[in-house]
């Protein structure tokens, strides 16, 4: 397969795709405590308009689908979407990001659907300050989606923002789950991705600060060989099952061997989270575009790509960063 490589050299091989930017919680680092304005669902991508894109991009040498949201288990009809898209041929994995709070039930029919990884965002092991994070009272039914996971042997990736003041104290306790579970779990820095919201920044726990933290409790913790591609830098902590990785979110130092692209809810095609988006494929699908045309849209943008995030956020047009987390997918 013929695999499309951007200006830089960097071959494109994964798409993320939001399917809603709805969600049931309301993460103060994500969005406003009063939510979002949520998109009318004749402005979204529908499931055969995101079907369609899936084909188009695997057709381009993308491998790799992660389904993000807002919160993807909200859409109605994305089991169904599931089953449609794990038959499509070249398409070697797909994965999921979700908050847990309706996914547990769901995990059975996880394996036989072609999900090979679930990313579960978890910010913290205790109830209260989940619910001071989330505005919501749901880490019960989280937690009940990552015993499930666990249960099914589904390989499980668990995502938690550090931010200043508020889950500092869970990253020993986040860190304790990998002695004995076979889970990575995987600390971000904090983004500007809050919709606008009161948020102020106390400190900025960056990367290198995280790792130091981790360094007090384990300080035989090693480093281990990164992935092609990969966001985290990726640690081992002698004696326990799983693994530990850090996610250079702000600084963007990873930018360099980045094979990423991202669609939004309303089909915005962003070639890195930092941008404003580069065109509307929905746009080109609802204007009547056949396939070729479109693939060929694409390759154009591909080839006027921004080298890194920070090049990405200067060329923004609508001012600074500001969206929702919700609206973008991650």
């Amino acid at each position: 397969m013929n695999r499309v490589i951007d200006n830089h050299g960097r071959p494109i091989s994964y798409l993320r795709l939001a399917v809603t930017d709805r969600c049931n919680l309301r993460c103060f680092y994500c969005m406003p405590e009063e939510g979002i304005k949520y998109v009318p669902k004749p402005h979204l991508l529908t499931w055969e308009e995101m079907e369609r894109v899936i084909r188009i991009l695997v057709s381009m040498g993308v491998d790799k689908v992660r389904l993000t949201g807002g919160e993807p288990f909200v859409r109605r009809g994305i089991m169904e979407f599931l089953e449609e898209i794990n038959k499509i041929d070249g398409l070697r994995q797909i994965n999921i990001t979700t908050n847990g709070v309706l996914t547990a039930p769901l995990i059975p029919e996880f394996r036989r659907l072609g999900i090979k990884s679930v990313n579960l965002s978890l910010d913290t092991l205790d109830r209260q300050r989940f619910y001071d994070i989330t505005r919501r009272d749901e880490f019960q039914k989280v937690w009940q989606t990552f015993e499930a996971l666990q249960e099914y042997n589904i390989s499980t990736k668990l995502n938690s923002v550090v931010m200043s003041g508020k889950n500092t104290d869970d990253i020993i306790p986040m860190a304790e789950l990998t002695r004995t579970h076979n889970v990575s779990v995987r600390f971000i820095e904090e983004m500007p991705f809050n919709g606008d919201g009161a948020h102020e920044y106390q400190e900025f726990w960056n990367y290198r600060r995280i790792l130091e933290e981790l360094k007090k409790s384990y300080p035989g913790i090693y480093k281990l060989p990164d992935p092609p591609a990969s966001t985290s830098y990726n640690y081992q902590i002698p004696g326990h099952k799983g693994t530990i990785g850090i996610i250079a979110a702000f600084s963007r130092t990873f930018c360099g061997t980045c094979n990423r692209l991202r669609i939004t809810p309303q089909g915005q095609f962003k070639t890195c989270l930092y941008d404003d988006g580069v065109f509307n494929i929905k746009d080109l699908l609802r204007q009547g575009l056949n396939d070729e045309s479109v693939k060929q849209r694409i390759f154009e943008v591909l080839q006027h790509r921004a080298k890194d995030g920070f090049e990405a956020e200067a060329r923004r047009t609508v001012g600074e960063v500001s969206e929702s987390m919700s609206t973008i997918g991650g």
